[in-house]
């Protein structure tokens, strides 16, 4: 303490390690208040527990205390299942490019130089609350568009693929990469088992242990919506599309070196990062793009259009610009703002359509219903939920939480005759003919599709650098697990590239070597964190 009694604090620039005293020094005057309980009644000792005795035992009556514990005991909601640690932050986007309203009619992409508000949620994808932000897995890239037609909700990852292309492996794959049902563990076993089942992993792979395996902290990674959208112009002219950010700060990766480090000395590193450079006002930026594919050729293309464990390649539907965004405001609490931030790929605005992408018509569902068992039936109420436009439901009501006039004295049914004004948003165009059951989609089938020429496009991209410590990277998966299972693994890459399948093989029998000749104990768990 000093003289004076005012905390000494210690010379640290962190704003994140000083977000208390920035607090203090910030904040105009502090009002002289009195503590009360959540209903408003004055509390006169918040310190003690109130007793019948010098020594207890504590009275009943100690409302204060009850009220705090009751609380205190609540205080946490259910985590995510997967994308659980995350971290956030609020801005601005503005279009860049007029080009988009000839494309697309939603209203964020009106004219050039159109600002919206927006959240923006990071997260690490399938490893728990307390796990290293430097582990290698895939990241989240969760944007919510506060717009005048409502809620717009962009998801995407750091991975322009994903591992499957029917959701209903989701479910699976998620099993076999958390932890063991009996051990509680990770397991190695599992993960490469599933993965070696199920070739159409294969793309998403190769990039997740190549060298673009583990981002160096949020700010300097690219964000890719994986699926597949419809978008539709004022003329009612529809095209397909893919969403891409590229982060203007510079693509970066952390090496397994430098993983491993931050993973000791600073496990939220990501998120520290993220906060301390908008606190420093080093605003980070990202550029919008799309890419354009149209129904005529999405009718011969090569391969499914939908699918996403597949990229749409560049050199022939090039990235065109949209607009930009800026992360300009660090959250006043992370629970109210980013825990309880809500998203689902469902919340789409007039101009953007579902396309016939499996793994996004089958996300519409599950994600607001995570939202109902984690913060509620009334989750859309939270302030960082609600839409900048009031809503207008007329059957939706009651349920846990409902902090809204719940439509006051309106008919909760629909049609009824006692409000001739309420009806359905107005068609602008002719609605297109849906295409889940046309030659497009019937063309594909998942159990014959092609799981492997984009995975090895990917693999001889790399360097022989890369392509080396591609092969170290898996195989320092492999020591772990059952022979049986790393056989099989290291034939579907062989069936990617030969030269792939065999530089695991050697890399898998160096370490072996490095063992006594041997794996590992079969079956043995270790987390990935340990990278």
């Amino acid at each position: 303490m000093s003289k004076n009694g005012d905390v000494t604090y210690f010379p640290n620039t962190d704003p994140a390690a000083n977000q208390l005293k920035n607090y203090q020094t910030q904040s105009i005057v502090f009002p002289s208040t009195n503590i009360t309980t959540l209903e408003a009644c004055p509390v006169g000792d918040y310190t003690n527990v109130s007793t019948f005795s010098t020594r207890g035992p504590i009275s009943i009556q100690d409302v204060n205390y009850l009220e705090e514990m009751a609380n205190f005991v609540r205080e946490r909601v259910p985590d995510r299942v997967v994308h659980v640690k995350g971290c956030g932050a609020f801005g601005e986007f503005v279009v860049t490019n007029e080009l988009i309203s000839t494309i697309c009619k939603a209203d964020l992409f009106k004219i050039k130089g159109q600002i919206t508000p927006v959240a923006v949620r990071f997260s690490v994808g399938n490893f728990e609350r307390g796990s290293s932000d430097s582990v290698r897995d895939i990241r989240g890239f969760a944007t919510k568009f506060y717009t005048k037609e409502g809620n717009y909700d962009l998801l995407g990852l750091n991975s322009p693929v994903f591992f499957l292309r029917d959701p209903f492996l989701f479910p699976k794959l998620t099993h076999s990469i958390k932890r063991n049902p009996q051990t509680g563990l990770f397991d190695y076993n599992s993960r490469w088992d599933f993965f070696s089942l199920r070739p159409e992993t294969l793309n998403h792979i190769t990039r997740l242990y190549s060298d673009h395996g583990i981002p160096n902290g949020f700010r300097h990674m690219n964000g890719f919506a994986i699926n597949t959208f419809q978008l539709v112009n004022h003329e009612g002219i529809c095209v397909y599309n893919k969403f891409h950010w590229r982060t203007n700060q510079g693509e970066q990766h952390l090496t397994v070196k430098e993983a491993k480090k931050l993973s000791g000395t600073d496990p939220d590193y990501a998120a520290h990062d993220l906060y301390d450079a908008i606190a420093r006002k080093n605003y980070p930026v990202w550029t919008l793009y799309i890419q354009v594919m149209t129904m005529e050729q999405a009718k011969v293309w090569l391969f499914n259009p939908f699918d996403p464990t597949k990229e749409w390649p560049e050199i022939e539907f090039p990235l065109i610009e949209v607009g930009r965004l800026t992360l300009d405001r660090n959250p006043n609490n992370v629970f109210a703002q980013i825990e309880q931030l809500a998203f689902c790929p469902a919340n789409l605005v007039p101009g953007i359509e579902f396309s016939p992408d499996k793994i996004l018509q089958g996300r519409t569902f599950a994600y607001r219903d995570t939202h109902r068992y984690r913060i509620g039936t009334n989750f859309d109420l939270i302030p960082v939920n609600k839409p900048i436009v009031p809503p207008v439901h007329p059957t939706i009501r009651d349920g846990s939480m409902n902090t809204s006039t719940n439509e006051g004295a309106k008919p909760n049914y629909y049609p009824n005759s006692f409000e001739p004004n309420i009806q359905p948003h107005p068609v602008e165009y002719n609605e297109p003919i849906q295409l889940v059951n046309t030659p497009i989609i019937d063309r594909f089938v998942s159990d014959d599709d092609d799981s492997y020429s984009q995975a090895r496009l990917r693999y001889l991209s790399y360097t022989i650098d890369e392509r080396k410590r591609l092969h170290s990277n898996i195989a320092n998966e492999l020591l772990f697990v059952y022979n049986l299972i790393a056989d099989r693994a290291i034939e579907q890459f062989r069936l990617v590239f030969e030269e792939y399948g065999d530089g695991i093989q050697l890399e898998l029998e160096t370490l072996r070597l490095l063992n006594n000749g041997e794996s590992m104990a079969p079956g043995r768990s270790c987390s990935p964190e340990s990278e």
